[in-house]
């Protein structure tokens, strides 16, 4: 039977509405994807975690791309918040509390990952600001400096561990909504599954980094394919499934 006008979809929104919100979701989170994989690179160029002294000229030489590198994650949490919530408002009529966990998830991780780039932030103090280097030798702010870049690091680790558990309800919600192929959702909630993964080898096993690679293109794959999708094909009313609202 052909919908009326007026006639909602089985996820109790408008077929117009919720492909609306599929494609903003997935525009958002993508920009979210580029700012942070974009603040990655430049860190990486300017960070060298065995060696002190290469780390400190680095940043000195090159302070304004230190700084574009912290604007560039800070707006990317912001990014990753209007997605968060575009999200939120899409999957709400499937499940309103794993909805709702999804989101305090995610606003726990920011508020790890945002204070983990300001204790990153004061690496560039200690190598720039000339009434600390009056009180410190070189060597030591140098020290100093990698010291608080390395806690930083430390906790974007645990950042990951939020990050990766809002992805379980997030995965199941699409799952049960089908209002995108439902290999999206499964695979989301693997790609929660290799990030919990990597919080448990850094905590335990942290000399063992490379035995997560294999796990890096599940999780690229799952997010960005998802995100990719949305804003593509939006939520096709072909893949549209009766859903029964959590409560």
């Amino acid at each position: 039977m052909t919908k009326g006008k007026g006639e909602k979809s089985s996820i109790n929104l408008p077929d117009a509405s919720t492909d609306k919100l599929a494609r903003r979701a997935g525009i958002v989170y993508l920009a979210y994807i580029v700012f942070i994989a974009s603040s990655g690179i430049m860190q990486g160029r300017l960070v060298a975690w065995n060696d002190l002294a290469a780390t400190a000229h680095n940043i000195q030489q090159s302070i304004m791309l230190f700084r574009v590198a912290f604007l560039a994650e800070i707006v990317a949490t912001m990014l990753f918040l209007c997605a968060t919530w575009s999200y939120y408002v899409l999957l709400k009529p499937v499940g309103k509390n794993l909805a709702l966990l999804l989101v305090l998830l995610n606003l726990a991780g920011v508020a790890v990952e945002c204070s983990s780039r300001i204790v990153n932030f004061g690496a560039l103090k200690c190598l720039t600001d000339t009434d600390l280097a009056r009180g410190f030798t070189a060597d030591q702010m140098q020290a100093m400096a990698m010291l608080l870049l390395r806690v930083g690091g430390s906790g974007m680790a645990v950042a990951n561990l939020f990050y990766g558990a809002w992805l379980f309800p997030f995965g199941w919600l699409v799952w049960k909504s089908g209002f995108i192929p439902r290999f999206w959702g499964v695979l989301l909630i693997a790609d929660c599954l290799c990030l919990w993964i990597c919080f448990v080898q850094w905590c335990l096993f942290p000399n063992y980094e490379n035995w997560t690679y294999p796990l890096f293109p599940v999780m690229f794959v799952a997010e960005v394919g998802t995100a990719l999708w949305l804003v593509i094909k939006g939520a096709q009313r072909n893949h549209l499934q009766p859903a029964t609202p959590d409560h």
